[in-house]
């Protein structure tokens, strides 16, 4: 039961907190957020509108810095996308993300890549236009 609770979600496009974007932006020069919907769209000069403008497909060019805050259900392809990205093009990534330390996409592409910086949120996310906190832990991953 409690695995079925740390794993729901209940849609895929939570939106990110204002005040951890702009956090976010003092830090980096955020110039694209690759993975938007039309209902929320952060305050960045550029984005991929999902699913019309799909930030995973090959013919997407990511920059530097890009922001991501993938559907949950699909976080894997995301993080391998950001992974390539950085490893391939050097683009510098951050991506806001599920602590999921025990999966396989989390010890491939984030915990044994040296490029990668993770900060976790203290306590539990309140995302955007929701009534209650998430009910699992989340994390900012930095592709660097």
């Amino acid at each position: 039961m409690v695995n079925k609770v740390l794993f729901s979600h209940n849609k895929d496009d939570y939106i990110t907190p204002d005040w951890l974007i702009e956090d976010l932006k003092k830090e980096f020069d955020i110039k694209l957020d690759v993975c938007t919907t039309k209902d929320n769209p952060l305050n960045i000069p550029q984005f991929f509108w999902y699913p019309e403008w799909d930030g995973l497909n090959a013919c997407s060019e990511w920059q530097t810095w890009s922001f991501c805050n993938p559907p949950y259900s699909e976080v894997s392809l995301w993080v391998e996308r950001a992974c390539s990205e950085n490893s391939h093009r050097g683009i510098k990534i951050i991506m806001l993300l599920p602590v999921r330390t025990d999966t396989q996409w989390f010890h491939d592409y984030i915990y044994t890549n040296a490029a990668c910086e993770i900060r976790f949120i203290k306590g539990r996310l309140k995302f955007k236009g929701t009534k209650n906190s998430a009910p699992f832990p989340s994390m900012i991953v930095i592709f660097r």
